[in-house]
């Protein structure tokens, strides 16, 4: 039976349920496949003999095809409608995600993960309208509820790697790989039997009919794609070179609770945002708390020892998890309703043409220079900018 879309703005009871469900399963099937890779990038690298800038890469690739595939996929939610594009998305991120596991060499594994990121790549846009479209009066709650889907989804590989899936995949990484794909197919095929028919932007009437291409003049494209791209960067990169790090310094054994530890902070961050979702859009508090809280976290990675490394993780962990949630927002909320897509994509984009570059150039560093605490340079810088430009952000005014 299909849920029909509320249009009173307000879905009570059990379709409001529904929806966030859906929401939030679809923000967890965007990174669960992502983040499966940094446990077992040593098992990856040793396998195929890469070099860190090659792990760099590996990592970076996602985030350079949802930058590519972005505006792509305005234009397919403006042809079918979010639900279609967001359907198909899942789908193909199920299956090319299976098929890294068969990959026999780097470049092949290379162009599986392009394949997923495209399919994640459509559907973030898509994700960012369904929450306009579905709660236009709850934006604030649908998307923190797919954030928090998308942070339980990062957090579920580095947590459960390591302990659970590799030994009962036999420490196969390839089988590791293809084990996370599966919730992702599954979510698929709960789409396809659940989730509302959408409408296209070109049916909703108003300036924007039929529009898809992103408008770059407008400033707040820019200043949404540097501030989101900060955030994603660092978490990208501090996942990516966090395992060979700890291995470098002779702290090995802290992969996994380190790991586990920062993901699962944003999760537990995110959850309790839900509770004050609807407070937190433009305040410049978070920016300002947060953004120096995610650098003291990296400084703290490489001065300390010990617990202090686990303990400054989850700081970044935390940080990066409250300025995520606020940034990700702004698009449904600042956009008119056709218009979600267009500016969603634009975000997208850019933040992820940041995002690709940076894991790149941490790992050249620690290549050039055989210092491994010098990959945290970037991050570190990363986390001044989310500060300077979020706080711009909050002060900037849309006319709506």
């Amino acid at each position: 039976m299909q849920i029909s879309s509320p249009d009173d703005g307000v879905a009570p009871g059990r379709r409001l349920l529904e929806l966030l469900c859906l929401l939030w399963l679809a923000g967890m099937a965007m990174r669960i496949t992502v983040l499966a890779v940094p446990p077992v990038t040593p098992l990856i690298r040793d396998d195929l003999h890469m070099s860190e800038a090659e792990i760099g890469l590996l990592i970076g690739l996602p985030l350079g095809t949802w930058a590519l595939a972005a505006v792509p996929g305005s234009l397919l939610i403006a042809r079918f409608g979010a639900t279609s594009t967001l359907t198909a998305g899942l789908l193909l991120t199920a299956l090319a995600a299976a098929a890294r596991a068969a990959a026999p060499g780097l470049w092949l594994l290379y162009l599986a993960t392009v394949l997923m990121g495209s399919g994640i790549a459509v559907m973030q846009p898509a994700v960012s309208t369904l929450v306009r479209e579905w709660l236009p009066r709850r934006i604030g709650l649908g998307a923190a509820v797919a954030t928090n889907g998308m942070l339980l989804g990062a957090a579920l590989g580095p947590m459960l790697t390591i302990a659970v899936v590799l030994p009962l995949a036999g420490q196969s990484w390839r089988l590791d790989l293809l084990l996370w794909a599966v919730p992702v197919l599954a979510t698929a095929l709960l789409f396809t039997a659940l989730a509302p028919h959408s409408r296209r932007p070109a049916d909703t009437g108003g300036e924007t009919v039929g529009r898809w291409w992103p408008d770059w003049k407008n400033p707040l494209v820019w200043l949404l794609g540097l501030t989101f791209g900060s955030n994603n960067a660092l978490y990208y990169s501090a996942n990516a070179f966090l395992p060979d790090y700890l291995a470098s310094i002779g702290h090995g054994d802290l992969t996994g609770t380190t790991l586990g530890s920062m993901n699962a902070s944003q999760l537990v961050t995110s959850t309790v945002l839900l509770l004050t979702a609807e407070r937190l859009h433009r305040r410049a508090w978070p920016y300002v708390v947060f953004g120096p809280g995610a650098l003291a976290g990296v400084v703290g990675i490489v001065t300390g020892a010990g617990a202090w490394i686990v303990i400054a993780a989850v700081l970044v962990g935390v940080s990066l998890a409250v300025s995520f949630v606020v940034t990700i927002a702004l698009p449904p909320a600042l956009s008119p309703p056709g218009d979600v897509h267009r500016l969603s994509a634009a975000m997208f984009t850019v933040s992820y043409g940041i995002a690709v570059i940076i894991p790149v150039i941490c790992g050249a560093l620690w290549d050039f220079t055989g210092v491994p605490w010098t990959a945290f340079i970037p991050m570190g810088l990363c986390a001044v900018v989310l500060t300077v430009l979020g706080l711009a952000l909050s002060l900037h005014h849309t006319k709506r």
